[in-house]
């Protein structure tokens, strides 16, 4: 695609996919974080009996509510868009993504949306117990719901528990347990929700910090900085424990998504980790150009990451690419020919069935059945195809990385003024803590991109590539929707905002 006029139906139907899910996960983390930062504000009055703590939870809770609605409205857009841009995905499988969609909506939303009424509206109506109750239980819905939809997110990522059934030409599931527990989807929940919780704690910080700044509730403030600089600095540790476990399961089910997130071509044993560089532009797979035009460079841990060990040879780029011999690697293009031979056996065979011809059916299907695993490639055009935005993924990957780091230091340092109160005389670390929600954004986005963005070309891994898996409808019609959607989302992002600055600017109701 030489510029967006000549954008194709797959490449609108793409941006219009990705328009509507980071617009929808702008107010996702903040839901699965302040959920349970509220329960901890109405955990804290049910036991110390203080109407300061409880006043403190009601306020979160207004902000909660509000974050709350706005995005689910995001989120039925986005799984309506599986239908109208996607739906040879859904139809060849669909029985196995729908299934933990489903769930989400009968099981964990509901449990979510039943509780939401009594947190909400039931203060003095039910006992503080029930409503403690009510509280904690929205909470946990709402990461049940994160969790079936990861689960989902996770079978692309990792296409585990199914079979390719010939007759129908889909993808059907024969182990659900296999699609729930599989070790992406369990990796992706834990990162997920561990850094949903930096971006909540993150949000409680950055409105308390201003209001602070203007010399406004500054105790419930200070209170609200204390809490949510131990649950920040809790789910920071835990957020590195499972990024370093997602790295660890990329290695070994989407090798060229961890060697696109480092930038590294040739595969070394016990290869080191960049921490800082600059990606080389010009740098193709296969040449003989330096990655880098500058970079920092850490030995060995790339090889601890990904193969627990220092003796573990970890394929690059141009492994995957172009293939390696002494470590049994097959390359991109042996891949596309088995791929291409198993699509042709798999016509062969619906057209000796459809003739009646049952020698050569069976015949084709034994074909087909040999090289079955590498259909998805026979779509793909060149081994280069099998390569992600290289640049995209590295920077992403390394923004959220170094951001995190910087949210460790800033939760053990807001945790400590908190503690002594001393947050009052700290202008400067006040100001950082105002800014660090939108920088928790940009963590959060960048590291959806790592994960979507990392393991282009395909919308299922190995299986079904992003240009097979849109409906047969024209650019335009896609594209008047992205412009429609965008419209919508700005307004809705625009009417969050200023509904939530009015209620930031009422406050809290004071003792």
């Amino acid at each position: 695609m030489d510029g967006v006029g000549l954008a194709t139906t797959v490449d609108w139907a793409r941006y219009q996919f990705a328009l509507t899910a980071m617009y929808h996960w702008i107010f996702v983390p903040i839901t699965l974080g302040l959920s349970f930062l509220c329960a901890f504000f109405e955990t804290l009055y049910v036991r110390s009996g203080k109407e300061e703590w409880k006043n403190t939870a009601k306020f979160w809770m207004k902000l909660f509510g509000i974050n709350f609605a706005v995005g689910v409205a995001t989120g039925i857009i986005m799984e309506f868009e599986f239908g109208t841009n996607w739906s040879n995905y859904s139809w060849m499988v669909g029985d196995i993504f729908g299934a933990p969609l489903a769930i989400e909506g009968i099981v964990a939303f509901f449990l979510e949306a039943t509780f939401f009424a009594v947190m909400f509206f039931g203060w003095d109506r039910v006992s503080k117990g029930f409503h403690l109750f009510s509280t904690w239980m929205v909470a946990i819905g709402s990461n049940l719901s994160a969790l079936w939809i990861l689960v989902a997110n996770g079978w692309m990522q990792y296409p585990a528990g199914m079979h390719f059934n010939p007759e129908t030409v889909r993808y059907e599931m024969v182990n659900f347990w296999q699609v729930l527990f599989s070790p992406v989807a369990m990796a992706k929940f834990t990162h997920t929700t561990s850094t949903s919780f930096i971006v909540g704690s993150l949000f409680v910080i950055s409105v308390s910090s201003w209001y602070l700044l203007r010399g406004k509730h500054k105790e419930m403030a200070r209170k609200s900085i204390l809490v949510a600089s131990v649950f920040g600095l809790v789910a920071t540790i835990y957020a590195g424990i499972t990024g370093d476990e997602s790295a660890y399961v990329n290695a070994k089910t989407q090798p060229m998504k961890l060697a696109a997130y480092e930038g590294y071509y040739k595969g070394e044993t016990n290869p080191g980790i960049i921490a800082l560089g600059i990606i080389n532009r010009d740098k193709k797979p296969g040449d003989n150009q330096a990655a880098f035009a500058a970079s920092v460079k850490i030995p060995g841990v790339l090889g601890l990451m990904a193969g627990r060990g220092f003796d573990k040879f970890v394929p690059g780029i141009d492994d995957l690419v172009y293939g390696n011999a002494e470590q049994k690697i097959l390359s991109a293009a042996d891949k596309i020919s088995r791929g291409k031979e198993a699509i042709a056996d798999l016509t062969a065979y619906k057209e000796a069935k459809k003739a009646g011809d049952e020698a050569a059916a069976q015949a084709s299907l034994a074909k087909f059945t040999a090289n079955q695993e590498f259909m998805g490639y026979g779509y793909l055009q060149k081994a280069e195809d099998t390569v992600p935005p290289v640049a995209l993924t590295f920077y992403s990957f390394h923004i959220m990385v170094v951001l995190g780091i910087v949210f460790l230091i800033l939760f053990i340092v807001f945790l400590r003024k908190a503690a002594k109160n001393t947050l009052m005389g700290s202008q400067v670390l006040l100001f950082v803590g105002f800014i660090s929600f939108f920088l928790a954004m940009i963590a959060s986005q960048a590291g959806w991109i790592v994960a979507e963005v990392g393991r282009q070309p395909w919308a299922i891994q190995d299986m079904l590539p992003v240009n097979v898996a849109t409906t047969n409808i024209g650019a335009a019609s896609v594209q008047t929707t992205f412009f429609l959607f965008l419209v919508i989302f700005t307004v809705l992002l625009i009417a969050e905002i200023g509904i939530m600055t009015k209620q930031i600017n009422n406050g809290p109701k004071e003792v």
